[in-house]
Formats: C-alpha cells, structure tokens, sequence
C-alpha cells in the first residue's frame, strides 16, 4: 500500500520533467531507495534481536510472559466449552436436477448441513424468530431437565471468565511492554511493536468472539429460488435469558427444590463482591493484582453431587481453578 502511495506522488511531481529526469527512471529511484531502507531496518533488527541488549530484556521479563501465556492458553480452554447437540444424523445423499428446464437453483446450492443447521419449513423458521428458545429446545433435542440447565450454566460461567479474561490479559500483557519501554530501542517500539512482543514470546491474543455457538434454521424454498435464515447466537446475553427459561419449565428435584440458585451473570458478580474478589485458596486478589482474573467455581464439583448453591460457591484465582480440576477443595 506505502509503495503504491509513493509511485502515485511520483507520477503526479511536475519537477521531474523539469530536471530532464523521466519518471519511469525516477519510479526506479524511488523502489531502490525504498529497498535499501528495508534491507537496512531488517538488519537493524537482526543485529537487534541478537543483541545482549534484548536478550537481557527478554530474561528480565521471563516469568512474567510465561504467567501471561498460561493465562492465553486458560481463556481457550474455557472458551472451548462444548455444546452437545443432538440433531439427528439421517445420512448423506447426492441430488440431481433432471428437470427440462434445467433451473439453476442457486439457494439450493448453498444449502449446508450440519449439527447446528435445521433444515425447516417457512413457518418453523418464522416461529423460531418470534420464540428462538422454545424452537431450539424443540428442534435440536434440548430437554428442560436439570441436566441440561448445569451444563448452560457452565458454559455462561466458562465464557463470561473468558470474555473478562481477554480484557484483563491484554492489560497485563500492556503493562509489562509499558514497564520495559525505556529499556527498549525507540525504532524497535515504534516500527516493530507485534515483533517485539512476538520474540519476547508473548502468545497472541484471540480477540474473536466467534466461538460462541449458534443454533441456525434455515428455509429454502422448493424451487431453489428464495431462502429464510433465522440465527440464533447463545452470547452471554441469550445465555443469561436461555438459563432463566429453561429453569422456568424445569420441575426441579424436591431436594434441590428451594436452594438450588441459577449460574447467571448476575450471581457470579454476587460471589465475587461477597468474596471481595479474593481467590479463597491462594488469597490472591485484584488489589495486590489488579489484572487479575477471578473466577466462580462449585467447592463441591457437580460431578461429584455438589450443587449450584451459594454455599457450594466459591472465588477462586484462575491459577488455582486450573489445577483444581475436579477436586474438592
């Protein structure tokens, strides 16, 4: 792009006729100087990269890139968080139009198959827009049980720590290039930031938010010709209202009846502010690491019979969290 904007300054010089020099030769010019600036800077930075100057910065800030990744790493595996869904698979066929006509059918040509794809009538697509839950439940096999109900809740759990994750991990990463800046050659910081922080051996940050799961029904019309498409995205938001629905119907077990509390959004910031954003294992805390990513987790895992009750809630560190696995506490 920097090169096409420069060999359009050029065409537009009016002094370069008055000097005698063409501007096909002139155009030449300014590639070879353009070439030589970036053999010089890429030499610069090997000589750089290669330098006492940087490896000192880069052993000083060792441990603290090391905690930074494995906090990357921990945000993926909660945003890896699997929903089943149980659609049928009815098998593959292959479809030929042997019509005299010979449409080309382009919608059905672009017609997809998949887990989280229901194929439907126009009227189940309307339907889904006006009552996407009811609709999703219906048609993607999603039984309203207590099952069903604890694993939504931790998937809005996993993803919200997530979400809050990627802020928090872009701050922490922020303050350690902010903290070594003065340290770092000016060319290098300004010119070359992602490689810098690259060779420091930062992991890149995934700011995508397409990991959240969608339910998708599609129509097509019999001719081939016309489409309907009603997405369905479960973000935190829909996740919140999908949770609140789905324990709206449920008819809970007489022992859990009374006590059990919905995994919202809601009751985790609830938990958090009762455990003063203090890990309940480690006592790490936002006030001696304000960067710090808090999450909620059962003391008593669900695997294990516990309950999604405020008793059976606790703060704790995403350190911690991530070596707790399925033990008790």
């Amino acid at each position: 792009m920097y090169l096409k904007l420069c060999l359009d300054f050029c065409k537009n010089i009016s002094f370069v006729e008055l000097y005698g020099i063409r501007k096909e030769k002139f155009e030449v010019i300014i590639l070879l100087i353009i070439l030589l600036i970036f053999i010089i800077w890429k030499i610069y930075e090997v000589v750089y990269y290669t330098g006492n100057d940087f490896l000192n910065i880069k052993n000083q800030v060792q441990n603290y890139v090391q905690d930074c990744n494995e906090l990357n790493d921990h945000i993926d595996e909660l945003r890896s968080t699997y929903i089943g869904i149980n659609q049928l698979d009815y098998g593959k066929s292959v479809y030929y139009d042997n019509s005299n006509y010979n449409y080309k059918r382009p919608e059905l040509k672009k017609q997809k198959y998949a887990p989280n794809i229901y194929n439907c009538s126009r009227t189940v697509c309307d339907n889904a827009r006006k009552q996407p839950f009811k609709y999703i439940c219906k048609y993607f096999d999603i039984k309203p049980n207590e099952e069903n109900l604890s694993k939504f809740e931790n998937i809005l759990n996993n993803f919200e720590a997530a979400e809050q994750g990627k802020v928090l991990l872009n701050e922490k990463k922020k303050g350690i290039v902010d903290g070594i800046k003065t340290e770092v050659s000016f060319l290098i910081k300004t010119l070359g930031k992602k490689k810098f922080e690259k060779k420091l051996g930062f992991k890149e940050i995934d700011f995508n938010a397409m990991y959240f799961p969608q339910y998708i029904f599609k129509y097509v019309s019999s001719g081939g010709n016309a489409s309907l498409q009603c997405n369905i995205i479960m973000d935190i938001d829909n996740l919140n209202k999908f949770i609140k629905y789905l324990a709206e119907i449920i008819k809970f077990k007489k022992s859990v009846a009374g006590q059990r509390a919905l995994m919202t959004s809601s009751l985790r910031l609830e938990i958090l502010q009762r455990d003063r954003y203090t890990c309940k294992k480690c006592g790490a805390s936002i006030q001696k690491e304000p960067n710090l990513l808090l999450e909620v987790d059962h003391i008593i895992p669900l695997s294990k019979g516990g309950l999604t009750t405020k008793d059976n809630l606790s703060t704790l560190c995403w350190r911690c969290n991530r070596s707790k696995g399925a033990k008790i506490l």
